[in-house]
């Protein structure tokens, strides 16, 4: 098995077999790999044979998409019960979710939908991550959703919320700093004041991810598109955290315009370098 996570790719089935064969032409120390679980959630066949045999060489995270912990449904039983397999059988160091509603009456909805921060949405909230937990046996990480309009109905700032969250619940929080960086741009906040308020015993992850402007609104509207290397100004930002709460696992996620695995290697490299620094300086 592999050392200690540090700076993981988010895994593509174009990519299996360089994924696992970088393994044997010795990559780089503490690599690892992320899939959403719902595109594994299956009896058998290729994609599960290809994610075994890469998990026997590097450590595997899941990042769902589907539980929907902040819609108005408790999380599907069903659902949780195929994730709580995957868990099961790949034993993945994390587990995380999105702080977002996708599904209503059985219809799943193709976005991350954002939600009010208030008492009630806590409550609710709360309530799905304490089922989710215990039907999956372990502590899951939330991640920081993207905002595109303003939204009516918030009494909570965004990290005190996703801070109560975890307490309340004892989760974790996986902290996408392109979801900040966007975010920041489109609301007119502070994207460095976001990720200095952050409780540093609170994270387990980063995520590092490329954006887009919107085609219409240009540069006043960004979209969180996963589908670019990430910006200067998200890479800053990781280095702002990661020089405050110390090494943290670091992911580079690519889901659109996806290229060659060794241009994803390069990101990859670029984190791990910066989080070799980190550790170096807090020696």
């Amino acid at each position: 098995m592999a050392c200690a996570p540090t700076a993981g790719l988010g895994l593509k089935p174009r990519h299996y077999a360089e994924a696992e064969a970088c393994a044997a032409a010795g990559a780089q120390a503490g690599l690892w790999f992320e899939v959403h679980p719902e595109n594994y959630m299956v009896e058998g066949g290729p994609r599960l044979h290809w994610l075994e045999r890469i998990r026997r060489k590097w450590p595997l995270s899941l990042h769902g998409v589907g539980l929907s912990l902040a819609g108005d449904e408790r999380p599907d039983p069903g659902h949780l019960a195929r994730f709580r397999a995957l868990i099961d059988r790949f034993e993945p160091f994390v587990v995380s979710e999105h702080l977002a509603w996708s599904r209503r009456g059985g219809v799943y909805h193709p976005d991350l939908l954002p939600i009010p921060r208030n008492g009630e949405m806590l409550t609710l909230v709360c309530d799905h991550i304490d089922a989710s937990q215990s039907a999956l046996g372990r502590q899951i990480l939330i991640e920081n959703p993207t905002a595109y309009l303003a939204l009516a109905g918030h009494d909570w700032d965004e990290v005190e919320f996703l801070a109560e969250i975890a307490r309340r619940t004892g989760c974790g929080l996986l902290i996408d700093v392109n979801n900040v960086h966007v975010s920041a741009s489109n609301m007119g906040f502070s994207a460095e004041a976001w990720i200095d308020a952050v409780p540093a015993d609170l994270v387990g992850e980063v995520h590092l991810a490329g954006h887009s402007p919107d085609p219409v609104l240009g540069d006043r509207l960004l979209i969180d598109s996963h589908d670019a290397p990430v910006a200067e100004a998200v890479w800053a930002l990781h280095r702002r955290l990661s020089d405050r709460i110390g090494l943290r696992p670091t992911l580079i996620e690519r889901d659109g315009a996806v290229p060659e695995f060794a241009v994803l290697l390069d990101e990859q490299a670029r984190a791990a370098d910066a989080l070799t620094a980190v550790k170096r300086l807090a020696a």
